[in-house]
């Protein structure tokens, strides 16, 4: 089954008006793995997760040294619990970056007045509902 976010759009891109957010694991470089919230996480399109890294603190130095990556999303109003998983590209300029912060909501843009940040692009490769009782996986490629 492919990968398509669409539909969990309107859930994730108001994840911080609904006053709930998206926790992002990443590889801690000491084995132990780094957890925050991400205010300004976005589905990009059917394939792709972003968000406006703002703060360039642990996440981006262990995203620059392995780009695997989970993102959890809990919302009970909306009867959403999902577990989504894949690897992340950083934009630190480029078309990408700007369509990034161009969608980031306001609020976190705010925090970054002198729009230093990195916008994150990530390529979904798994999603988990509730208790995994659906599963959409991207069918690897053959090389």
């Amino acid at each position: 089954m492919p990968v398509d976010l669409t539909e969990y759009a309107e859930a994730i891109n108001n994840a911080l008006a609904d006053g709930t957010y998206c926790v992002v694991a990443t590889n801690g470089s000491d084995g132990i793995p780094d957890v925050g919230y991400k205010g300004s996480m976005m589905v990009f399109d059917k394939d792709h997760l972003a968000y406006w890294e703002r703060t360039r603190g642990g996440h981006l130095a262990n995203l620059r040294r392995e780009p695997g990556v989970a993102v959890l999303y809990f919302n009970r109003e909306r009867g959403k619990h999902l577990r989504l998983f894949g690897r992340a590209e950083l934009h630190e300029d480029g078309p990408i970056r700007e369509q990034i912060m161009a969608r980031t909501v306001p609020a976190e843009l705010e925090r970054d007045p002198d729009r230093a940040g990195i916008g994150v692009l990530i390529r979904v490769d798994t999603v988990e509902d509730a208790y995994a009782r659906r599963t959409q996986r991207r069918e690897q490629e053959v090389v």
